[in-house]
């Protein structure tokens, strides 16, 4: 492979204290590298020290001559006066843009949805981070380097991302590196991982996966069998093999080093035991929607929504950015009231909800933590083991020397933390998750995860990690067009049905079906149309595929509603009668079954309807 930059012996301190001493590393064509690391360790100063935009204070980085370098920063440098078209497409004339189909996808992934003539500085924060990454990516790089590209990107965003670096540059041609807190991003795209620790750069093979079965195996032979650290990791090795087996499959994971590490590894959660210490906090009913409707003036958010959350319960709630998660949410916290239906609460039920404003700090903004701590109770259980809140603090990164901090000096990330200890202290029994990954890295969001695993009540979760839904829910919803929708196969299911949608009802100028994901914008600045495709029945074989559409869609509203039901039947029952929660279970699976069935033909009609 060729060589295309190397970094040698770097040497960057700052006043305080040095970020890098002695660091070599290379990139060749085909390099795929993941930067994972603490905050604050430097991620994104190696980022700036490769790419040519910092200086370090000795040593050298030399790059192959000729090469193009291309960099998405987390700093915005957008000029404010400029519009969308002018900072995505430049100069470049029509005809040569509208006809690129790379330029196409790249408008269509990240801003079909913003107005083509917008100014930069009438944009939020988010949609100038999109436009900022659709114009790198449209031009033509030897090198790209990016520093956190999924933020503000949702789950489908970041799928598309992930297929679109894969699939950018010829086999073993070009390189990336990205800084990124999103391991399924990592695990999809990378081939290799440098985590940065201790003003080092150490390199793994593979993604996030592969790097998390050779941190465990680095850290035995190191003879740190009890570390903290390890410890975490052993536990997210085992959830990598027993938890997400497609991950598995692929050949830099070593299954057998894995089945040997994680051998006497218990299970992430003990989900019975779980249900039944969430049935005593909590009796039977918890929140249940009855046919719930929301709107807003003449927008409908929600339609007739049924849902009852079992005792429990652990779910993550998927969804474009305003299809109603949050209104969701907001109705199950009792901080809002449906236009019509009916929300019936559990006597005993008590909400916590961590939200993005970290509102819980308001009030101790000026207090030290160590102050903030001791007013909490003297102990939480987490785990089976009784923790002081102290233990809790370290337990997620937190350092003695911080506890004299006041909170409003703390980091993002600090606050993050620090925000979700208080509400864990405060004990409620129904815990709300609304984007509880920002501002965390890798090793944080495994310790929170950590935390979560041992919560004994009904936890709700709002994110575009697909990785942290995976790992701490055990079903997953989404919310589409004002409807709440069940997905037995979980995120898979729902970028399926989220691409079947766009590719039926979308077409471009040519008037050829385009699976774009938005519409995006036409030669001279205007907006394609959507352009709903014709039902290819008639007549009688047109009636009668309506009438089972509309059948099979009422029916998968009732098998997700026998789906909760049976959940909160094996929270309900003995614990101890194993034949009856054997019996749940197979009835839990046949659903499972009928629903993917039923699905398939409901997927199957609408294509025919043009729906």
């Amino acid at each position: 492979m060729a060589h295309l930059l190397g970094a040698e012996a770097l040497h960057l301190e700052y006043p305080t204290r040095i970020i890098f001493d002695d660091v070599t590393v290379g990139l060749n064509d085909g390099d795929r590298i993941g930067v994972v690391g603490r905050n604050g360790d430097g991620k994104s100063t190696l980022l700036r020290l490769l790419a040519g935009t910092l200086e370090p204070d000795s040593g050298r980085v030399t790059r192959r001559g000729g090469i193009r370098l291309g960099m998405l920063d987390q700093a915005d440098e957008l000029h404010s006066e400029r519009t969308v078209h002018e900072v995505v497409i430049g100069d470049i004339d029509e005809h040569v843009w509208a006809g690129d189909p790379k330029v196409r996808d790249v408008i269509a992934g990240l801003i079909a949805d913003l107005p083509w003539e917008a100014r930069v500085d009438d944009l939020s924060g988010g949609q100038r981070r999109r436009v900022a990454l659709a114009a790198l990516l449209i031009g033509d790089w030897d090198i790209i380097f990016l520093d956190e590209p999924t933020n503000h990107l949702d789950v489908e965003g970041i799928a598309w991302l992930a297929k679109h670096l894969k699939g950018r540059w010829p086999q073993n041609s070009g390189a990336l590196v990205t800084v990124t807190h999103d391991r399924w991003f990592l695990d999809e795209i990378c081939t290799a991982t440098w985590e940065v620790h201790d003003r080092m750069i150490e390199p793994f093979e593979g993604g996030y996966a592969a790097y998390v079965l050779q941190r465990v195996e680095r850290d035995r032979m190191a003879a740190a069998s009890e570390s903290k650290r390890q410890n975490l990791m052993r536990k997210e090795l085992a959830w990598l093999r027993r938890g997400a087996p497609a991950r598995t499959a692929k050949p830099k994971f070593r299954i057998d080093a894995a089945n040997e590490l994680i051998a006497n590894e218990p299970p992430i959660r003990d989900s019975v035991s779980l249900a039944h210490m969430a049935m005593q906090r909590l009796g039977k009913d918890v929140v249940d929607l009855e046919n719930v409707s929301v709107s807003f003036g003449d927008r409908e958010v929600l339609r007739n929504v049924t849902w009852r959350i079992a005792p429990g319960e652990r779910t993550g709630i998927l969804g474009v950015n305003g299809a109603g998660k949050s209104t969701l949410l907001n109705l199950v916290s009792g901080s809002l009231q449906p236009t019509s239906g009916r929300v019936k609460r559990g006597k005993t039920i008590k909400v916590a909800q961590l939200t993005q404003q970290l509102a819980e700090l308001h009030d101790v903004w000026n207090d030290r933590v160590s102050d903030v701590l001791s007013r909490q109770k003297s102990s939480y259980v987490a785990g089976g083991k009784e923790l002081t809140p102290g233990q809790l603090l370290e337990r997620v990164g937190f350092q003695s020397a911080q506890l004299s901090t006041p909170v409003k000096d703390l980091s993002g990330g600090q606050k993050r933390r620090l925000q979700l200890l208080l509400i864990l202290l405060a004990e409620p029994n129904v815990l709300i998750l609304d984007e509880p990954t920002n501002d965390l890295d890798t090793d944080m969001l495994a310790a929170i995860e950590d935390l979560l695993d041992s919560f004994p009540g009904t936890l709700l979760v709002v994110s575009h990690d697909r990785y942290l839904i995976e790992r701490v829910t055990d079903q997953q919803y989404a919310v589409m067009d004002g409807e709440l929708r069940h997905l037995p196969r979980g995120v898979d299911q729902y970028l399926e049905v989220r691409a079947r949608s766009r590719s039926e009802r979308r077409s471009f100028l040519t008037g050829a079906a385009a699976p774009a994901p938005t519409a995006v914008p036409a030669v001279g600045g205007g907006r394609l149309e959507e352009t709903p495709r014709k039902p290819s029945l008639a007549g009688a074989d047109l009636r009668n595929a309506q009438k089972e559409f509309a059948a099979a869609g009422r029916k998968l509203e009732k098998l997700a509603l026998q789906v909760s039901e049976l959940h909160a039947k094996i929270a309900d029952h003995d614990q101890s009668d194993y034949e009856a929660l054997a019996k749940f279970s197979a009835e839990l699976d046949a659903i499972h079954g009928m629903t993917a069935q039923l699905e398939t033909r409901w997927l199957e009609l609408g294509e025919l309807l043009g729906h």
